[in-house]
């Protein structure tokens, strides 16, 4: 059953959600995460389906963002389901209208699943500066999709800026299979790559990473020429002693492995629904270093810098400028330090001139008790 709330507050959702999960009959609420999922009207939909197949296998509590008209008053709008369709998990989706939708940090907040870990996916268009988004440093993990941008490879160059350990693409997501089976055919070679080659559709996200990883791996520079897809086709290997491993998915459906001097195998390596992407994306919320060492080859940022960078972002996004400001580094021609002002000396003077007033003082007080005594006598 869906509850409608029209012209609410995060305080009605809670309530909503406590006599939802009562009405069930649960008393626990067995969530495993807290999935943050910021999306369109139009890939609302495919949002809740996705997270409906992820549920299977992470009962968690889905709260969808949707951002509306900034220029109609504020109001937010909510609906609300526990189990049925959703399976097992809870889903809450709030539609944001006015300032409002400047400000879903403070909606979201209170709506979070207790001593729960919290993921946020964006689905859709990313924000320019992830670091500064504020939805961002309530999650422990936080999942992208740079296929989704215009330039998917302009994507990860900003994506390798603000990188933070936890920070995910779906575009890495997809290059899984491929990693998975080119890492089982080298188990048994003992040559070095002299080259490799990743075949795929111009501007394919998961192919320029599959190429930094095999470049980050194998410690040769892997070339990505252009085919017509679907997706990755081809991915091919070349070692030293002449041998050449190569996997071929023309169709985006049956793989090819091929060796040199071995038989042909075929292998199943389907192209995963969105659900099964985020699915493997729940399984692990930790670091993802292979990951940042593809985007690192890609993208010419260092390695070590996207290791060595915090991944607690709290408070990064609220003033930029003045975080900026604050890390800049003095300058190595500032300006000599200014003497100390004749103002710190006076009290030393001033001690000088009451200690010899003083002394005048005591002297007249002699002078004058002497001439008193010699009148008297």
């Amino acid at each position: 059953m869906t509850t409608v709330l029209w012209d609410t507050n995060a305080t009605e959702i809670v309530k909503t959600l406590a006599a939802e999960r009562r009405a069930a009959g649960a008393l626990a609420s067995g969530l495993a995460l807290t999935l943050v999922a910021i999306a369109d009207e139009q890939h609302v939909p495919a949002a809740l389906d996705a997270a409906t197949t992820a549920a299977a296998a992470h009962p968690c509590r889905l709260l969808v963002v949707v951002r509306r008209k900034l220029d109609a008053d504020d109001r937010l709008d909510a609906e609300v389901q526990v189990g049925g369709l959703r399976g097992a998990n809870e889903s809450v989706v709030m539609r944001m209208y006015g300032r409002l939708t400047l400000h879903a940090e403070s909606v979201v907040l209170p709506l979070l699943a207790s001593d729960a870990p919290v993921v946020t996916w964006w689905h859709g268009v990313t924000p320019d500066k992830l670091a500064y988004d504020a939805l961002s440093t309530l999650a422990s993990r936080r999942v992208t999709d740079t296929a989704n941008g215009e330039d998917p490879l302009k994507a990860l160059k900003a994506r390798a800026k603000d990188y933070a350990p936890g920070d995910t693409d779906l575009a890495w997501t997809r290059a899984t299979p491929w990693r998975a089976l080119l890492a089982a055919a080298f188990d048994d070679i003992s040559d070095d790559a002299t080259s490799a080659e990743v075949k795929a559709e111009e501007g394919n996200p998961s192919a320029a990473l599959i190429a930094g990883w095999l470049s980050s791996r194998l410690g040769v520079k892997a070339r990505r020429p252009t085919s017509s897809g679907p997706g990755v086709t081809a991915v091919q290997v070349r070692f030293s002693g002449g041998d050449v491993l190569r996997v071929d998915r023309p169709d985006g459906y049956l793989a090819t492995l091929s060796r040199t001097g071995m038989p042909d195998r075929q292998l199943p390596l389907k192209r995963r629904e969105l659900g099964d992407l985020i699915a493997e994306e729940l399984r692990r919320l930790d670091a993802d270093q292979p990951y940042a060492d593809a985007l690192s080859e890609v993208t010419g940022e260092s390695a070590e810098h996207l290791a060595s960078r915090p991944a607690d972002r709290e408070h990064i996004w609220r003033d930029p400028e003045r975080v900026a400001t604050r890390r800049t580094p003095p300058s190595s021609k500032s300006a000599p330090p200014k003497k100390k002002p004749a103002a710190k000396k006076a009290p030393v003077a001033a001690k000088k001139a009451t200690a010899t007033k003083k002394k005048a003082t005591t002297a007249k007080r002699a002078t004058t008790t002497k001439g008193t005594r010699e009148r008297s006598s």
